[in-house]
């Protein structure tokens, strides 16, 4: 059962826009899904069908899991050391832990190779803190999301144009970049701004920033303010909420699994809601290292972004 909506971070409780982060890409990887065989001569049930499953019995046996994650810093990544890192990785120690595994090996794939990757069995469970939509909840389970974000945009130091949302980008007449896939380019767009800089990642956007290339930098609250960290050059505007159609664009990300695996997806779920519990406190102590706060926290549930 969701919690009150009274505590959902972000500014807006109305209903959730459908467009979110990596939208672009994702949308094309599913298309190309089809065309990516299924490892193993196990039953797998057709796209839009749910089963029970059996991976997490296996899983337990085994003493591992192999997750998907897209080498972005500070949703999942690889440290220094080779193991994964990154917020969503390391809920997913915890919880994998609870559940009786001990072991967790990454498995660093582009973004758009993410729900492909999931469904050809080269991984078990997608831990990169995927946003959550309804084009993706035909192709996948999510749990419920353990992040709500805001954006923000990379800007000349003191922001010399006022940028404070896509609109004024608009009204203003400036030139706008994002990420690649990022679904700021879809929020950009659906505020009328037209032609918007697709860039590798962040690194990229701060460059062209300071270099006058571009004159901001879409991305989320916590990948520009990670970026933005002790340059000169570059500064992060205020986190805004972004809204599509007169409707708050939610950005909250979320573990995904195989349609064949409810089993994995609801025990997966039940010990994140623990987590979640006493006002976020132990989730917060878990994700806080990589910049996530009490503000980035939110009750809203798979369901109610899956529409």
């Amino acid at each position: 059962m969701a919690r009150p909506l009274t505590h959902r971070s972000g500014t807006d409780n109305g209903r959730h826009g459908r467009l979110s982060r990596r939208s672009l890409l994702a949308g094309a990887a599913l298309s190309a899904a089809g065309g990516l065989g299924v490892v193993g001569c196990s039953r797998v049930p057709g796209d839009g069908k749910v089963l029970g499953g059996s991976l997490l019995d296996t899983l337990r046996d085994q003493g591992s899991v192999k997750i998907g994650i897209a080498s972005e810093p500070p949703f999942g990544y690889v440290g220094d050391d080779g193991q994964a890192t990154g917020e969503a990785p390391a809920i997913a120690k915890v919880i994998f832990k609870k559940l009786g595994i001990d072991e967790v090996k990454p498995v660093p794939v582009d973004f758009g190779a993410l729900i492909p990757g999931l469904k050809a069995r080269q991984f078990d469970v997608v831990s990169a803190g995927m946003y959550i939509n309804p084009l993706r909840c035909e192709q996948v389970l999510f749990a419920d999301p353990d992040y709500l974000m805001l954006d923000a945009f990379i800007v000349k130091k003191g922001n010399p144009h006022g940028i404070k949302t896509y609109a004024d980008v608009k009204k203003k007449g400036l030139k706008l970049a994002s990420g690649k896939a990022y679904a700021q380019i879809d929020y950009a767009k659906a505020a009328g701004i037209g032609d918007v800089l697709v860039l590798p990642d962040q690194v990229a956007g701060l460059d062209a920033v300071a270099q006058g290339r571009v004159d901001a930098f879409a991305g989320t609250r916590i990948t520009v303010r990670s970026a933005v960290a002790g340059s000169g050059r570059v500064s992060a505007t205020e986190p805004f909420q972004p809204v599509v159609d007169g409707k708050p664009a939610y950005g909250a990300g979320g573990f995904a699994f195989r349609q064949s695996e409810k089993n994995f997806r609801d025990a997966f779920n039940k010990e994140l809601l623990k987590l979640k519990e006493d006002d976020y406190r132990e989730l917060l102590r878990i994700v806080g290292p990589f910049g996530f706060a009490k503000a980035d926290m939110t009750d809203l549930t798979a369901k109610e972004l899956c529409g």
